[in-house]
């Protein structure tokens, strides 16, 4: 019996554990986007891992940290970054709880939008790794948003797949 009450003692660490990091994640991420709310440049920043990477909605928009930070400073310096508030996500975390990845869909001054990406706890701290945000296209208007960028995509590959 005392191996059992042993057992069930260890299960309900190991999932409060996992609660506990999913919650530190989801406040990482609504800090993080907060911080782009209230134009905050060293918060936002700071809660990013010094080798993050941001991937843009622009097929170009592909910035390490130090890239990002260049293309964001004016943006914050005028006080209005960007606002994004997360209406779902989902987080995943690893067996030892360092490594969370999520997706989450966003409200957003583009509309509806998903951001996905990676965490990493350094430090016993949740940091950003890696951020892609996209713009969610319902499937009935896909046909219609291909048309509209069909020339500049084109242009796009046939530079990128120059040997």
């Amino acid at each position: 019996m005392k191996k059992i009450s042993c057992l069930l003692f260890l299960c309900g660490m190991l999932a409060t554990a996992q609660d506990n990091s999913k919650v530190e994640v989801a406040e990482t991420l609504d800090a993080w986007h907060l911080a782009a709310g209230n134009a905050d440049f060293d918060t936002y920043f700071g809660l990013m891992t010094d080798d993050a990477v941001f991937i843009g909605t622009d097929a170009m928009e592909n910035w390490g940290l130090k890239e990002f930070k260049a293309y964001a400073k004016p943006h914050f310096d005028k006080g209005r970054a960007w606002s994004f508030k997360a209406v779902a996500r989902n987080i995943y975390l690893n067996d030892t709880h360092d490594l969370a990845w999520f997706d989450e869909l966003l409200d957003t001054q583009m509309k509806l939008c998903r951001g996905s990406g990676v965490l990493r706890r350094e430090n016993g701290t949740w940091r950003i790794a890696h951020y892609v945000l996209s713009i969610a296209v319902p499937n009935e208007y896909v046909d219609q948003l291909v048309e509209i960028k069909e020339n500049k995509d084109n242009l796009l590959l046939n530079e990128l797949t120059k040997n």
